[in-house]
């Protein structure tokens, strides 16, 4: 089979590696597509080293079907199609004793800790594997895993219909945040910078506003008869972003913060203190994440058609790292599914 390995900084090779068999509790999956996320570049700028060694396969955005069975494998047959939630906890910590096994203390995140989907046969715990209907496109289906991520931002926000929301940051997780919340009812203003962005949320039919051109936190005072959002979900990165997540916020207002931001930001305490503010963080999912991402994205509810701007096959895996790094793609989605046949490159891209 073929996998594109992860070697040192912007070094990927496509190799040529034997299949191994499943395990017992395990299921091998014939891997269609595995998409490429801010992680995954993050990871092949080298900035990730201290968890990913060397000869990594990275990936776990994806989507395929169950190749073959592992001992001690019940439900599940050949055929189906599925997905991965890339998550293994230990259940000792005390994170897993209180119930939260999915920011688990020693979490193993498949595709970053151990070995990921960018590969065409994948092993997997039978427990990682997300149901998927039989008409939805695999395609889509590979976009599952930042939808679930979506889906538990939102969660974390508790929001209640007809609430009014600020989604600062519209690359991908921002446009599914932004999707989500208006799915289940909230009234979303999305805050973008990047045209090509702003214009990729117009399409999908979003409110979008340009804080290089107006005032946004005039706006939303406005939008809101002076009342402020409920709530603002961070995911820009940017201190401004977080300035303009704390100053759109209503008196008890919710910043969530999304965006993995990599120094310590300066934060308006004084804002929290006047309004009451909470903070919440959020990171990752939970399986009922994913099985709600799969309904909305199953129902058409999340359009996430629209977010993938290219499909390359696995001998260009280049191509799509290229594409996300000058910001002239949303989503790019390699076709594993599509290497049969193809020579190694074995080279460094």
């Amino acid at each position: 089979m073929r996998a594109a390995v992860y070697t040192g900084a912007r070094t990927i090779s496509v190799q040529d590696r034997e299949i191994e068999p499943p395990g017992p509790g395990q299921v091998q999956i014939d891997v269609a597509y595995t998409g490429i996320c801010g992680t995954d570049l993050h990871i092949f700028h080298g900035d990730m080293d201290a968890r990913v060694g060397d000869q990594a396969v990275i990936g776990h955005e994806m989507s395929g079907r169950i190749a073959a069975l592992g001992a001690q494998v019940d439900g599940w047959q050949t055929g189906l199609p599925v997905t991965v939630m890339p998550l293994a906890w230990c259940g000792a910590c005390p994170a897993c004793r209180a119930g939260h096994e999915h920011i688990c203390h020693h979490l193993d995140f498949l595709g970053i800790d151990s070995a990921g989907a960018m590969q065409g046969r994948w092993n997997v715990a039978a427990s990682t594997l997300i149901a998927l209907p039989p008409a939805l496109p695999l395609e889509r289906a590979a976009l599952i895993e930042p939808v679930a991520v979506a889906v538990h931002d939102v969660r974390r926000a508790e929001l209640r219909a007809d609430q009014k929301v600020v989604v600062v940051g519209g690359g991908p997780v921002g446009l599914l945040i932004t999707m989500v919340a208006a799915a289940d009812g909230a009234q979303v203003l999305l805050v973008e910078p990047n045209g090509y962005r702003r214009e990729v949320a117009t399409g999908l039919g979003l409110r979008v506003l340009d804080p290089t051109a107006i005032d946004v936190v005039g706006a939303v005072e406005e939008w809101t008869g002076g009342a402020g959002a409920d709530v603002a979900f961070e995911v820009s990165g940017a201190p401004a972003g977080v300035d303009t997540a704390v100053e759109v916020l209503a008196v008890r207002g919710k910043l969530v913060m999304v965006a993995i931001h990599p120094v310590p930001r300066p934060v308006n305490l004084h804002r929290f203190f006047w309004r009451e503010l909470t903070l919440l963080g959020a990171r990752l999912y939970r399986r009922e994440d994913f099985e709600r991402a799969v309904e909305l994205v199953g129902s058409g509810r999340v359009s996430v058609e629209r977010l993938i701007s290219r499909v390359v096959p696995l001998r260009d895996v280049a191509e799509a790292f290229t594409a996300l790094e000058s910001g002239e793609a949303m989503k790019v989605l390699v076709d594993i599914g599509s290497t049969a046949g193809e020579e190694p490159t074995g080279e460094p891209v």
